[in-house]
């Protein structure tokens, strides 16, 4: 067996680790060692002087939903008087609000809800790119697009087609939990399993599409079972090179039916995302999850493999519901980015550079929206970091 240092050296020097040193550092190396390993790569991917964010809006459609997940507390059953759709002037003013803030895209999910065939998706990605033509449509998640396959019976290669051609731009990575399917049967029932999650990405990617992919951890899962999600990804990755970004969190436990799990902290955050930086090295952007750690764990993150913090979130409701409630200005994620030495730039979702002028417009109004976005009541539906 290989030694910590020995397996550290060769992740920074850019050789591909295998499971077992994946899980060897996992449950053995020092964080700090971690960190200057993880950091050294994030330093050779990206050696740019600055670091990125962007902003965009989380909408659901809908939190109406047929699966049951133990680890979420923002769905409904379709039989719940709290179940709601929203209307598309409510979403259309979200898009536009988020617009005028510098938002080039949205992020739209919503649970699997029982009812909605394919053309209503498509009606709805429609009437969105013929009111906000220069907003990118970042929508559903693999969980959704299986979903939709087996209400509509269709093959994965048609949704997928149809749904780009109504406007939808990219996939986000949502509901991939860990993928295992032991710790999947375990959390929830109703919702794609391994192999049809990555299928999903795989054929988006085969045709052209791309997309982010998740983790969240800190649950039923064993740390082997973490390092085969990664292991899933990479592999996948290696196939299609589909995937621009990974974002991993810690399960947030409070008010699910998973709550007596205690919630893992950020010394467990900040090793899973430095060995995700050594493991996946066919990914070239790794994000901050902010939104669970807070502040200044989430600005530590850029020395523990992440390049990206991720959104600014103009509304965020499905950690919220979970009890978690860090929210930051878009002041405060650049000054986060700047106290590390780094200039901060907007991008999009391809992680291009957005224009100066765009950036500049977008400062200058986040400046006079502080307040509100501060209002709980300004926030109404989300779901993850992508």
């Amino acid at each position: 067996m290989k030694s910590i240092a020995e397996i550290l050296d060769r992740a920074v020097q850019g050789e591909r680790l295998s499971p077992s040193e994946g899980l060897q550092l996992l449950q053995s190396a020092p964080l700090s060692w971690l960190g200057a390993a993880a950091d050294a790569v994030c330093r050779r991917l990206h050696p740019e002087p600055y670091r990125t964010y962007n902003i965009d809006r989380n909408i659901n459609y809908t939190n109406v939903c047929t699966a049951v997940c133990d680890f979420c507390a923002f769905y409904r059953g379709p039989k719940d008087d709290e179940g709601y759709v929203l209307p598309h002037d409510e979403l259309f003013e979200k898009i536009r609000e988020a617009g005028k803030l510098g938002a080039d895209q949205i992020l739209l999910q919503g649970g699997l809800h029982p009812s909605f065939k394919l053309d209503w998706y498509e009606d709805l990605l429609r009437s969105i790119k013929n009111a906000f033509p220069h907003i990118n449509i970042h929508g559903f998640s693999p969980p959704e697009i299986f979903h939709f396959t087996k209400v509509n019976k269709l093959s994965l290669h048609e949704v997928l087609l149809r749904l780009r051609e109504a406007g939808m731009g990219s996939l986000p990575g949502g509901g991939a939990e860990i993928l295992v399917d032991r710790v999947r049967r375990a959390i929830t029932r109703g919702k794609v399993l391994t192999d049809d999650w990555l299928n999903v990405m795989r054929v988006w990617h085969q045709l052209g599409g791309r997309s982010s992919a998740t983790m969240m951890f800190g649950h039923v899962e064993t740390l082997a079972e973490r390092v085969e999600h990664l292991e899933r990804l990479r592999k996948l990755q290696d196939e299609t090179g589909g995937f621009t970004a990974f974002i991993c969190w810690t399960f947030q436990p409070e008010h699910t039916a998973m709550s007596q799990i205690p919630p893992a902290g950020s010394h467990a955050y900040l090793r899973m995302l430095a060995v995700s930086r050594l493991y996946l090295d066919n990914f070239a952007n790794l994000q901050s999850s902010w939104v669970t750690q807070g502040l200044k764990i989430g600005q530590l993150a850029l020395q523990f493999g992440a390049n990206d913090m991720g959104s600014l979130m103009i509304e965020e409701n499905v950690v919220a519901e979970a009890g978690t409630v860090h929210y930051l200005t878009l002041n405060e994620i650049r000054e986060a980015i700047r106290e590390y030495g780094f200039e901060p730039r907007q991008r999009n979702v391809h992680y291009q550079l957005l224009p100066m002028e765009h950036e500049q417009r977008a400062i200058a109004a986040n400046e006079n929206w502080v307040n509100h976005r501060r209002a709980p009541s300004s926030r109404r539906a989300v779901y993850e970091l992508v």
